[in-house]
């Protein structure tokens, strides 16, 4: 018993690193405003439409710039100085939260404008997430990296728990504005913290600036097309970004209101039962998942789990027991996407890393704008609970194909120890990646 507690316990050394602690208290304070301003966005959307098509649409605009500027993103967060790429990108969110405030505090806001500034927060955003994953990296050397990711998805599920819990409670007696009020002053925190840190950056990642972007981007596709695991990950990924994450990102005001009679404040407890579950997940779950070695088998059985809790949530017509549904199945998307996100960076050479936690993620939420609106349109007309058991039994489907088409992945194993690749070379990948059969020198990046 002694060593699971261990195990968790030593999931937070990167704290005491001080750039990186200083880091993620300035993030920590974001999170929460930005989770606040998401729920009380959906709420703004389903007030003015009450139409479900109209948040898959807003959902599809905020994630469709991800789909196409991910991979350049990469390329860039590559080539630039990461830290102050990340003050730029804060510092434009903080001023579109600030227009969307203005915009409802005298009562003039529109459908058009949270569709505009949905679609520019998305051009921030994905511009923001490689360089953001591999500054954890740059914080807290490779050789933490897989916690620093774990601490990172914390903080973030923290902020799930507190920030829609919070909007309900701000929705429901002072209105929707204080919430987009309280979301741009947060950045406040997030910008200064990126100011005071200094990152120890690998500054081999600027050898390639001669070369073309696009010849940049096919080396990481290159890559990638070597590493059939990596590819796993990119898969799992993509499917509970279509399945779940969809109907979570989208669909709750419309659960909320149609299927349990509940208000803002309803829609605030679902979103904080979701960001409970998660946040179970990657405190006592991820931790002791990653020191399992066989980490393909737990990324099965956690898309399994979120199957049965999503279809039982879909059944629901009780508050309390689709909350605690919720929580339930929360605890498989977050076990399944940090291990993921924390494989991709130990498995890919340093200076390449950025741009392949790019392609992550271009290739797994960049299907977010599609699964939104297919979400969004099937909910509207065969209701919101039908199109949640369409999702869980497709989430099946594909889960049990990987089972039988990828089965090298239930035997595939990961040190616990998660040493990173060093470099692009056989010798650095076969230190980071062990299979259970001894790999020929031939096919040591296969």
């Amino acid at each position: 018993m002694a060593s699971v507690f261990e195990t968790i316990r030593g999931n937070f050394s990167p704290l005491s690193n001080r750039n990186f602690s200083t880091y993620l208290g300035g993030q920590a304070v974001s999170l929460i405003g930005t989770w606040l301003q998401s729920t009380a966005q959906a709420w703004v959307v389903w007030t003015l439409t009450g139409s479900e098509a109209s948040l898959g649409v807003v959902t599809m605009l905020n994630t469709a710039p991800v789909l196409f500027l991910g991979p350049w993103a990469g390329v860039w967060a590559d080539r630039l100085d990461r830290r102050k790429l990340l003050i730029g990108t804060q510092f434009v969110a903080m001023i579109l939260a600030f227009i969307l405030a203005i915009l409802t505090q005298f009562e003039i806001v529109q459908l058009w404008h949270v569709y505009v500034l949905s679609f520019f927060l998305g051009v921030v955003t994905a511009l923001d997430m490689p360089a953001q994953q591999a500054f954890l990296g740059d914080l807290s050397g490779l050789g933490e990296v897989r916690k620093a990711v774990n601490l990172n998805i914390t903080i973030l599920q923290v902020s799930r728990v507190l920030g829609p819990a919070l909007a309900g409670m701000v929705v429901a007696r002072l209105g929707t504005a204080p919430a987009f009020w309280i979301n741009g002053i947060s950045f406040i925190a997030v910008i200064f913290s990126l100011i005071a840190v200094r990152a120890n950056q690998d500054l081999s990642r600027h050898e390639g600036h001669n070369e073309s972007p696009l010849k940049q981007f096919s080396e990481g596709i290159s890559f990638l097309r070597t590493q059939p695991r990596m590819q796993d990950m990119f898969l799992f990924a993509t499917f509970l970004t279509f399945f779940v994450f969809s109907i979570i990102m989208s669909m709750l005001p419309a659960v909320a209101d149609k299927l349990l009679g509940g208000d803002a404040e309803t829609l605030g407890q679902l979103m904080s039962a979701s960001g409970a579950g998660a946040l179970i997940a990657v405190l006592f779950i991820v931790p002791l998942a990653q020191a399992r070695r066989r980490s393909g088998v737990v990324m099965i059985l956690g898309s399994f789990w979120l199957v049965v809790w999503m279809f039982a949530f879909s059944l629901s017509r009780s508050v309390g027991l689709s909350m605690l549904f919720l929580f339930m199945g929360s605890m498989g998307a977050p076990t399944v996407m940090t291990m993921a996100l924390g494989l991709i960076q130990v498995m890919s050479p340093s200076g390449m890393r950025a741009r392949l936690l790019s392609l992550f993620t271009t290739i797994s939420f960049g299907m977010q704008p599609i699964a939104s609106l297919w979400i969004g349109f099937m909910a509207e007309r065969l209701g919101v609970d039908h199109a949640i058991q369409i999702s869980s039994v497709l989430l099946l489907v594909v889960t049990t194909l990987m089972v039988f088409l990828r089965s090298e992945l239930t035997t595939w194993e990961v040190t616990a120890a998660g040493k990173p690749t060093a470099a692009l070379t056989v010798e650095g990948i076969k230190e980071a990646i062990h299979g259970v059969q001894p790999i020929p020198e031939a096919e040591a990046t296969r």
